[in-house]
């Protein structure tokens, strides 16, 4: 396993911007606000100076629709379902700066439904 020296970005973050038909059954990281969302986190990952150390990259279908919008942060290879710029702000003072994964918006691996439609059924 590679350690953080040899790593060529400290983290690299992967955001699903597919978009599909409206309406579609499974839905779409475009039609839940990816984009909007995509363009905020780089945005603020280069405010934040982080040039060269973090890449955010815009991914095609990460297959977890559903529970979209999603990005998955590596090395780690943690899953995030985001809703807003506050979640964005969670995750980058968190995960990226902390190292702490935020576990309210961290998808589990065989996780089907968001969290909150989970808990309730």
């Amino acid at each position: 396993m590679e350690t953080q020296e040899e790593l060529y970005f400290e983290h690299h973050i992967f955001c699903c911007l597919n978009e599909r038909k409206p309406g579609h059954k499974r839905g779409s990281c475009i039609e839940s606000g990816g984009q909007k969302l995509f363009n905020y986190l780089k945005s603020r990952i280069k405010e934040l100076g982080y040039k060269g150390q973090i890449r955010v990259n815009k991914s095609g279908c990460l297959d977890r629709c559903e529970l979209g919008p999603v990005i998955v942060i590596y090395p780690e290879a943690v899953w995030y379902s985001y809703h807003s710029f506050e979640d964005i702000e969670e995750i980058i003072q968190s995960h990226i700066q902390e190292g702490k994964v935020v576990e309210r918006l961290k998808l589990d691996p065989q996780q089907t439904e968001p969290r909150n439609a989970a808990q309730k059924g």
